[in-house]
């Protein structure tokens, strides 16, 4: 019982890092009143809540990780 609540976990989990969607790019824009960050592709996202991003402005090379379904950046990390 103990092996099949541990595989169900595990494939939970697995299945929740499935819907996270991963870019790198150059920040054109960042609106601190509506957290959102735009790329200079044109893709924007909006900040999910409790992510913070400290030292964030136009032109940093960052990387943004997002929820699929809802496109809410849950990470944002500036690359060097």
């Amino acid at each position: 019982m103990k092996k099949l609540v541990a595989m169900l976990i595990a494939s939970a989990a697995m299945v929740a890092t499935a819907y996270a969607g991963q870019i790198e790019g150059v920040v054109k824009a960042f609106d601190e009143a509506t957290k959102t960050v735009t790329l200079e592709d044109g893709s924007a996202y909006v900040l999910a809540e409790g992510v913070t991003v400290e030292g964030l402005a136009a032109g940093a090379k960052v990387k943004v990780t997002f929820d699929d379904t809802s496109k809410a950046a849950t990470a944002v990390t500036i690359v060097q």
